[in-house]
């Protein structure tokens, strides 16, 4: 077996398992808002073209994907970031939900022999650890902390850091904390890249989950342009379709960008065999093009947040997040504790802080958080606002700060 599979820690859900295995059979209907699924209804005019296409299911899916799946993102990039030119047939890559390829891009761009680093936030989606260190690459962590915004301190890095760097992790808007990284950072980031050598991976899959509908987060290739860099070099961005469209089980996304990275990147993944099929490209082409059914997903999160804000504000003060569907807070206690005690008293199910993050030697910055995604039903969303509360109250944290 390959022995850096020993690296890999627990994921998430698999911890809080075990932390639920012990507990108190919970009274109550289950209400989990620990797993950032979408639960809202799936477009409907997608449905219908996903069941219209399945005779393509007689057809081998090709790994570079339908010419009209490649032009209705090439089109969907330029008119959400204001991109000049998107070449669908070089600069767009379909893949399988951004999570298989967010892992394999780095098996397909770190050498191994140049003693690798992969830098990545803390807390994080722990597929970047994951990716990494199966890369044989060392993992660097930036601590995204409250003083900062919860975004990464990048002109902390210093040149030798980024000069040994193969590949950043980037997610913007942040998973778990909604911040969204201001354009002139990124566009910081990308002439670091150029200078010195390393590919930026950009995580965008929460970019069309945000609060003001004038003021969208900005993207990476978006700042390439910015930066005159539009060949998008050593720039990749990553879109899904599960939470923009609430489409989770068509494991449907693509990456973006660099033209040589991705001629390369094909190839390795014509011999992965991770094709998309035929009738789930059809389908993601129609969400692509498409919207309406967007901003009606936004207006329905951004609900649920403004009534769950006004539910806590008496005992949890948050700040609304900028994008994304999850809360943050900063309770001021054990989390895992805090966790376990929601769990035990009111069946609910949120995930503990520490297990998204890791400690780079000052400290996890995820311990004191809990990450709750706002996905189920409003009044389930609210029940746990109410159950939240009282859980604060009966510990005497009234004051704890978000």
């Amino acid at each position: 077996m390959n022995p850096d599979l020993d690296l890999l820690k627990p994921y998430p859900f698999e911890r809080l398992r075990q932390l639920f295995a012990g507990a108190d059979k919970p009274a109550g209907q289950p209400v989990n808002l620990g797993m950032g699924e979408p639960q809202h209804a799936a477009p409907a005019f997608v449905l219908e073209a996903l069941a219209e296409a399945l005779p393509q299911l007689r057809s081998y899916p090709a790994t570079r994907g339908l010419p009209e799946l490649r032009q209705a993102v090439a089109s969907w990039l330029q008119r959400r970031f204001g991109l000049e030119a998107v070449d669908p047939e070089a600069q767009v890559l379909p893949v399988t939900g951004t999570r298989e390829a967010l892992f394999s891009i780095a098996q397909a761009v770190v050498d191994r022999s140049r003693d690798p680093l992969v830098i990545s936030p803390n807390p994080f989606y722990q597929i970047y650890e994951g990716a990494a260190l199966l890369a044989g690459a060392q993992l660097e962590l930036l601590d995204c902390e409250p003083q900062r915004g919860y975004l990464p301190d990048y002109a902390a890095v210093d040149n030798d850091t980024w000069q040994r760097c193969q590949l950043l992790y980037l997610c913007n808007p942040g998973n778990p904390s909604g911040a969204v990284t201001p354009l002139d950072t990124l566009v910081q980031v990308v002439e670091l890249a150029q200078e010195h050598d390393f590919v930026i991976a950009a995580d965008e899959c929460y970019s069309e989950i945000y609060r003001d509908e004038a003021r969208p987060p900005p993207g990476l290739l978006q700042a390439a342009q910015a930066a005159g860099v539009t060949d998008y070099r050593n720039c990749l961005v990553f879109h899904s379709l599960s939470k923009r469209s609430n489409l989770p089980g068509l494991r449907s996304g693509f990456v973006a960008g660099d033209a040589g990275l991705l001629q390369r990147y094909l190839a390795y993944r014509t011999y992965h065999g991770c094709a998309m099929p035929v009738h789930h490209q059809i389908a993601s082409a129609a969400a692509w093009s498409d919207e309406a059914h967007v901003r009606e997903n936004r207006g329905l999160y951004n609900s649920k947040f403004e009534q769950v804000l006004a539910r806590l504000a008496g005992t949890l003060p948050l700040q609304m997040p900028e994008a994304g569907f999850y809360l943050w807070p900063d309770l001021g206690v054990d989390d895992e504790a805090m966790a376990l005690e929601l769990y035990r008293r009111y069946n609910l199910t949120t995930l503990p802080g520490q297990y998204l993050g890791r400690d780079s030697g000052n400290g996890n910055p995820g311990f004191g958080h809990l990450r709750i995604a706002l996905v189920p039903p409003v009044e389930d969303c609210l029940y746990a606002a109410d159950c939240l509360s009282e859980v604060i109250v009966s510990l005497g944290r009234s004051g704890a700060h978000g």
